[in-house]
């Protein structure tokens, strides 16, 4: 009784602040939502990959660091262009003479991506509602859809109060693959999924981003996926989780009929990437010797499996990275916390100690009663409400739900509400 009395009391509290982040927050509008709309091997050694995760679950318990401000990324001018080179403690002036500030702030975004097909535009919103609710930097979010669902994301986002909007910017794209039968493509596995394979070459403009499926809800800030991509070797130029933490149990262990990455696989629901890596990278393969860029590698590579493989794109990104192990990051199971880490026993050992960070809801579990303990999550971001869990195997380990959101609404807390009633001196 006791773990569920908590349960309710961190629910209960969770809705409160929900319900006043997002539609009584006294925070006054910021500016309107940005809209654009473009037409148009080997397996790893075990030690590596242990190293990997260690990396990342270091990572996950560190507080989020100020960004470093490079001459690149800071404003032009607006007479000339050049960059202006004095940071730090130079008082600009302006033309009345006054001291404008100590320092230039620099924006920076965060760059999350996802493929939007079918109905799952409710999903998507929920989606990046929980970014913008826990993250700390602004986010620019890269939104792939059917043509007949960007409008209906144009209203969506519109109805957003300003301070919400304020944390965000956004594309919308048309879906489009650059080689290849696009209607094989869009039925690979789930309509449009195979979409994200073709982000390093679309977003050609974009340094690195974060793909996540539509299934997926954040319960920290996307800020501590994000500074993972400082702890990338020379060689790696991608980050996923484990398919499975037991390989025995797992699927790719048992019944892949083509080459997977390391004894269990990886899955792709959750994809952290370096596109300028990968556009540069030529990629090992078993089709020719020397080597073939990312898109040159894509449609051979789904020509010769293509009636092996069970899971689509997620099974073509296993056998580029089975033959490129080196350029794989591994993180641990609480960045892609699915029913399959609870249904049959706990078996992710991260998220029983600090939390489940990304909670990725696939076997479509935000949508039944099957799993309830993912349900309530989705349910109280979409909703702004938090409701009781149903006693089930998932839910008989509420804490690892709730560990991050109750880190995260404390560090809200303290930021937001401490910080600005302290006396000043």
């Amino acid at each position: 009784m006791r773990i569920h009395c908590k349960v309710v009391v961190i629910a209960v509290c969770l809705g409160v602040f929900l319900l006043f982040y997002f539609w009584g927050g006294n925070v006054s509008d910021g500016p309107l939502l940005k809209e654009v709309v473009v037409e148009g091997g080997k397996n790893s050694s075990p030690s590596s990959v242990k190293r990997n995760r260690d990396v990342a679950s270091k990572l996950a318990r560190e507080s989020p660091t100020v960004p470093e401000v490079r001459v690149d990324d800071l404003p032009k001018g607006r007479k000339n262009g050049k960059v202006t080179k004095r940071v730090g403690n130079v008082n600009a002036k302006s033309k009345t003479g006054r001291a404008v500030g100590r320092r230039t702030r620099v924006e920076e975004f965060m760059h999350l991506a996802m493929v939007t097909c079918g109905n799952r535009l409710e999903e998507t919103l929920t989606l990046i509602k929980s970014a913008v609710l826990f993250s700390l930097k602004k986010i620019k979010v890269h939104i792939f859809a059917e043509d007949i669902l960007i409008p209906q994301f144009k209203e969506k986002f519109s109805q957003w109060p300003g301070f919400v909007t304020a944390k965000l910017k956004y594309n919308l794209y048309p879906i489009t693959f650059s080689v290849g039968n696009a209607d094989e493509w869009k039925k690979l596995f789930k309509p449009c999924a195979a979409q994200r394979l073709f982000l390093p070459v679309i977003l050609k403009d974009v340094d690195s981003l974060l793909y996540v499926d539509t299934d997926v809800l954040f319960l920290r800030p996307m800020d501590d996926i994000w500074r993972m991509l400082k702890s990338f070797n020379r060689t790696q130029l991608a980050a996923m989780a484990p398919e499975h933490e037991i390989p025995k149990i797992g699927w790719y262990s048992r019944f892949a009929r083509h080459p997977f990455y390391g004894i269990s696989g990886v899955n792709s629901g959750v994809m952290l990437m370096n596109l300028t890596r990968i556009r540069s990278t030529l990629f090992k393969n078993s089709m020719i010797a020397g080597g073939l860029s990312w898109e040159d590698l894509l449609h051979p590579l789904y020509q010769k499996y293509k009636n092996h493989i069970t899971w689509g794109d997620q099974d073509l990104l296993n056998i580029i990275f089975h033959y490129n192990p080196e350029c794989l990051f591994i993180f641990p199971c609480q960045w892609n916390y699915r029913p399959d880490h609870c249904m049959y026993g706990s078996n992710c050992k991260e998220a029983e100690e600090d939390g489940v960070s990304i909670l990725h809801g696939n076997r479509g579990v935000y949508h039944d009663e099957k799993q309830p303990a993912f349900k309530v999550v989705y349910d109280g971001i979409r909703d702004a409400k938090f409701l009781d869990t149903v006693n089930t195997l998932c839910g008989r380990i509420p804490q690892v739900f709730l560990k991050q959101i109750e880190k995260t609404m404390r560090k809200v807390f303290e930021e937001n509400v401490i910080r600005h009633i302290r006396p000043h001196n």
